[in-house]
């Protein structure tokens, strides 16, 4: 697996639940929390295996589960272990193949709440024998309201099992609601609101109006350097308008958001992950958990409203040991959501002087811009390569337009692809 050194939270954590413990753990994605909890459940399941299902680990989001089945399975690629990924926002078919396969049977069910209930409901999944409940980015379902559905489901599980909840922060309503499911639980806190020093923070004051010029800007001066990109925008509207100005600039860009189906999304990530879309313009859908090794560059097109969101926003980069790079465009109305963020992370993040002709947050022409004279850094801010390249068609950044609707059909990526991915030292998978 590339196992080498373990991770804080691998180091705590993995201890207490060999020997059976409950466990409340507050962890940030990147932290290596996924194999914090999978490694020990499969190894009992190898050493003491049980017919039935063993194991639920709930997740907010239907990518998130995804996501750890498949290194679910790539960990127990060499072992009899078996997992279902089950989740919605599909079609019925797909329902029914997960169905069958529940009624089967696995070792594992990765599942969302909601959809994972739906099958409790009609009665075919059976769970006397269950021994693990995992409750990973407790935070985030419970602020998308899916705690009446946990409870559903956990009284519908062996009151005799070990209970591990993970969460990437620790609000009070996190741990009033651990009371009611966690027995006697070793605590373990790897968290620190503040992003890891590998990243490069920097903020360049805009006005509104000129952001999509900044951005063009950026990624020009990015192009040949870095090969993946990922632009996080607030809301579904100007994901889809910032993309589609992006393509109509040239570079090949695409967009994920909840207003894509399933097999969209799947399709979309695959193909920033195999680098053959090198942008990735996105909602907050992708900025917890899910890992995306060589993300090089993080653009916030806006200011989140959350500080933590920030933390998880920048944090896709600069993963297993990586460094990276995050630029945040901030206007007018988003100053005072910055200064928080700021407080929050306990430092002053860098402002990077705008290139000529982009506005800064006031409203004369050149607001903020180019005071200290630019000095180039590296970080996409040298006047001298301003569009240098920009009718080199050859260049993977610049495309010729193309949609990425009519990729054909592909499978999950299960499989072969997971096994693969933990090739690396001291996996930091979220």
């Amino acid at each position: 697996m590339g196992f080498e050194t373990a991770t804080p939270i691998q180091e705590q954590a993995i201890p207490a639940l060999m020997q059976g413990r409950d466990m409340l753990a507050v962890a940030q994605t990147g932290t290596g929390k996924t194999a914090a909890f999978l490694l020990p459940i499969i190894n009992r399941l190898t050493v003491d295996p049980i017919d039935g299902v063993d194991t639920i680990i709930l997740e907010p989001t239907r990518e998130l589960a995804i996501q750890v089945d498949r290194q679910l399975e790539g960990f127990s690629y060499f072992t009899p272990v078996s997992s279902i990924a089950v989740y919605g926002g599909r079609d019925g078919h797909s329902m029914t193949m997960e169905m069958r396969a529940l009624k089967k049977g696995a070792d594992i069910i990765v599942a969302t709440p909601g959809r994972l209930l739906a099958h409790l409901q009609m009665g075919y999944v059976k769970l006397d024998s269950l021994r693990h409940l995992v409750l990973d980015e407790a935070d985030r379902m419970l602020d998308m309201g899916f705690i009446a559905d946990i409870m559903t489901i956990v009284n519908k599980l062996p009151r005799e099992r070990q209970n591990l909840l993970f969460s990437a922060t620790m609000p009070k309503e996190i741990r009033t609601f651990s009371k009611s499911i966690l027995k006697n639980p070793v605590e373990v806190s790897i968290a620190i609101s503040k992003p890891p020093d590998s990243i490069l923070q920097g903020v360049y004051m805009v006005s509104e109006r000129d952001k999509n010029r900044l951005i063009e800007h950026v990624l020009r001066n990015q192009k040949e350097k870095v090969q993946r990109v990922l632009v996080f925008a607030g809301t579904k509207r100007v994901v889809r308008e910032l993309t589609a100005h992006l393509r109509n600039k040239g570079f090949e860009a695409s967009a994920i958001s909840s207003d894509l189906d399933q097999k969209e999304r799947e399709e979309t990530l695959m193909k920033f992950k195999g680098k053959s879309v090198p942008i990735l313009v996105a909602t907050d859908v992708l900025s917890r958990g899910i890992d995306i090794k060589g993300i090089e560059v993080v653009i916030n097109y806006d200011v989140p409203n959350d500080p933590e969101d920030y933390v998880h926003r920048i944090g896709r980069t600069a993963r297993a040991d990586a460094t990276g790079v995050a630029l945040t465009l901030v206007s007018r109305d988003g100053m005072r959501k910055f200064s928080r963020i700021e407080h929050m992370i306990g430092m002053e993040v860098k402002r990077i002087p705008l290139p000529e002709g982009i506005e800064g947050p006031s409203s004369g022409r050149g607001g903020g811009r180019g005071r200290s004279g630019g000095g180039g850094r590296g970080r996409g801010r040298g006047r001298s390569q301003g569009g240098g390249g920009r009718n080199n068609r050859n260049n993977r950044w610049r495309g010729n337009n193309s949609s990425n609707r009519n990729s054909g059909n592909r499978n999950r990526g299960r499989g072969r692809d997971s096994g693969g991915r933990q090739n690396r030292p001291a996996p930091k998978d979220g």
